[in-house]
């Protein structure tokens, strides 16, 4: 069973609409004992920063996926809140990125809106298949700063993480679950490790 983690943060449904499409069965949850006895986590969202980590603290949630054994795929709000900190409303993160959630600059149209491709990849078992001519579609005001936990690049207006990976801990600042086949490549990748 796959735990999608529900933390008061959006765009949880179209995960699990995605996670049906690939033939896997989900449950949409806060519940400690479900998310730890799930065979995969993943920790979706769309939100604000410092609400969605006041959601987690109250449900002991950051604990808890911290310290979560299996694969962790973090998206979007998710790829974030993985991180250390973020600037959006100077919120302490989870901690399990080295990297920094910064706003983009107003140098271009923020948010990042729409299709982009990838600057650089890494040949790891989460990336196989895909190339950095791939787009994925994006939707966010905040990015991740690059890492030795960035996998995938992305470039608008700055160089940012795209894909991270620490140990069991993945990460993507794209939304898979809206990203047509490439995205649903990068599902599967995920929900086979």
């Amino acid at each position: 069973m796959i735990a999608i983690i529900k933390y008061n943060a959006g765009n949880i449904r179209s995960v699990q609409n995605a996670v049906t499409r690939l033939g896997y069965d989900s449950v949409i949850t806060d519940d400690i004992d479900e998310i730890q006895n799930a065979s995969k986590v993943i920790f979706p969202g769309v939100g604000e920063a410092s609400s969605a980590m006041a959601y987690l603290r109250e449900k002991g949630l950051d604990i808890v996926l911290v310290s979560l054994q299996q694969p962790v795929l973090g998206i979007c709000l998710g790829l974030q809140l993985m991180c250390a900190s973020s600037e959006e409303g100077d919120t302490q993160c989870l901690g399990i990125f080295d990297a920094v959630t910064k706003q983009f600059p107003p140098l271009k149209k923020v948010p990042h809106m729409g299709w982009n491709n990838f600057s650089k990849l890494e040949n790891v078992p989460l990336l196989e298949g895909i190339s950095l001519s791939d787009d994925v579609y994006y939707v966010h005001g905040y990015y991740a700063t690059t890492s030795d936990a960035t996998i995938a690049f992305c470039n608008y207006i700055k160089e940012f993480s795209a894909v991270m990976q620490k140990d069991n801990f993945y990460a993507m600042q794209f939304h898979p679950e809206k990203s047509a086949d490439i995205g649903e490549k990068l599902l599967q990748n995920f929900l086979e490790i």
